[in-house]
């Protein structure tokens, strides 16, 4: 199991980011996201309806106590893993890493500086600064050895059909 904690989301000013980091996670594989900061229930609530669409079991909610949630999944066995740029690349970890229980937290704003001793891991994409959802995207792929790109999702009521040119949609 993976989820996605995004840590410190402020309606105002992450509502894009934050959607796309669900979208990101729900895509590539993760069973769910958690949201942390302010409390969006129309985000939520259209990742939701994109799931529901899209097929899948991929949940989202929000948690006001990202500690709490932290504290929850340590609890029930899960690694904890931060994506930062000050980490230790992914390619030192990952084979540590891949085939556990796994919460993965992106941050939004600053991250608290605890936040570092907390996790299990702090991971880096690359050292260099770089949109907490290509670092997301990376990390999944890297954790499920590029598996996830071949995903398909149950109860889809809506299905694109590959194809060289033209569109392809099956509802």
């Amino acid at each position: 199991m993976i989820f996605v904690l995004r840590l410190g989301h402020r309606v105002s000013r992450d509502k894009r980011v934050t959607s796309h980091i669900a979208l990101t996670a729900r895509a590539l594989g993760a069973d769910g996201t958690i949201i942390s900061g302010e409390e969006d229930r129309p985000m939520i609530k259209s990742i939701e309806d994109v799931a529901e669409r899209w097929g899948g079991t991929f949940s989202c909610k929000y948690e006001k106590d990202w500690k709490g949630v932290i504290g929850a999944y340590k609890e029930k066995g899960y690694k904890i893993v931060h994506l930062t740029f000050y980490g230790l690349p992914i390619r030192q970890k990952i084979e540590e890493i891949r085939n556990k229980d796994v919460l993965v937290i992106v941050g939004a704003e600053k991250v608290p500086k605890d936040l570092y001793y907390v996790a299990d891991y702090n991971i880096s994409i690359t050292n260099q600064p770089h949109s907490e959802i290509s670092a997301l995207a990376i990390f999944l792929h890297e954790y499920f050895s590029g598996k996830e790109l071949e995903k398909t999702f149950e109860n889809a009521r809506i299905k694109i059909i590959p194809r060289e040119r033209g569109k392809k949609i099956l509802r």
